[in-house]
């Protein structure tokens, strides 16, 4: 038997955490037969690395991001913790999967309340990070989804790099938007999702949250791996 490990960041905010195991439950209960256990890579116990140590012992382990770009957490946390094990694999994150764009499109919907406007821009909200293939990552997903929505799209960051997000909801409104609307492109409430929630945007979008659809992509990356 493999085991999947489901990586997540790890958060201060009690619903952060509700969502991540939620999503971790639609997991177990689509893949029935596999093992699934969580891991954090900052602020919640336990580790990444102590989960890899003790159930590398039992069985083959993949470790499956639950971040939605490469980055720091990806390229050093859960790389070192896995790179010392022949029976420990790394899947990719989430965030460059169709059926991420999917999920963003829903949220948006649900935030526009069905209606979009002549005028409405979006701007794509990420966590952000000074790595390049983190921007392509986001830059994927900002073209996934704007085959499914019918107002234009740019990306602002919450760190790391700029534009920031309430910079990009700026240069929408100067550039001739009526009404912009933050895409969360976070996976749950906490930190980050409180960023886009103060960017100024007229609307928000939930985080994607605990669909199952992003358990699908779990599934797909655990397998792919």
């Amino acid at each position: 038997m493999t085991t999947l490990v489901a990586c997540s960041h790890g958060t201060d905010s009690p619903a952060g955490r509700r969502t991540v195991e939620a999503l971790v439950d639609l997991v177990r209960l689509r893949i029935p037969d596999s093992r699934v256990v969580q891991a954090f890579v900052d602020v919640q116990e336990p580790t990444v690395l102590d989960v890899i140590e003790q159930e590398r012992v039992l069985d083959d382990v993949v470790v499956v991001p639950l971040l939605l770009s490469v980055g720091f957490h990806t390229a050093v946390d859960i790389a070192d913790a896995v790179r010392p094990h022949d029976n420990v694999r790394q899947g990719e994150p989430l965030g460059t999967h169709p059926l991420i764009a999917e999920v963003l499109a829903t949220r948006l919907r649900a935030a526009v309340e069905g209606m979009w406007l002549p005028g409405d821009h979006v701007v794509l909200a990420a966590a952000g990070s000074s790595n390049p293939a983190a921007v392509a990552d986001v830059t994927a997903a900002s073209e996934h989804l704007a085959r499914l929505i019918p107002a234009p799209i740019t990306i602002g960051y919450a760190s790391a790099i700029d534009p920031k997000i309430g910079e990009a909801v700026a240069a929408a409104r100067r550039d001739g938007a009526t009404r912009v609307i933050a895409a969360s492109h976070v996976l749950a409430p906490g930190y980050f999702a409180g960023l886009v929630e103060k960017s100024g945007a007229d609307r928000v979008s939930a985080p994607l949250g605990a669909d199952v659809r992003i358990a699908d992509v779990i599934i797909d990356r655990f397998r792919s791996a």
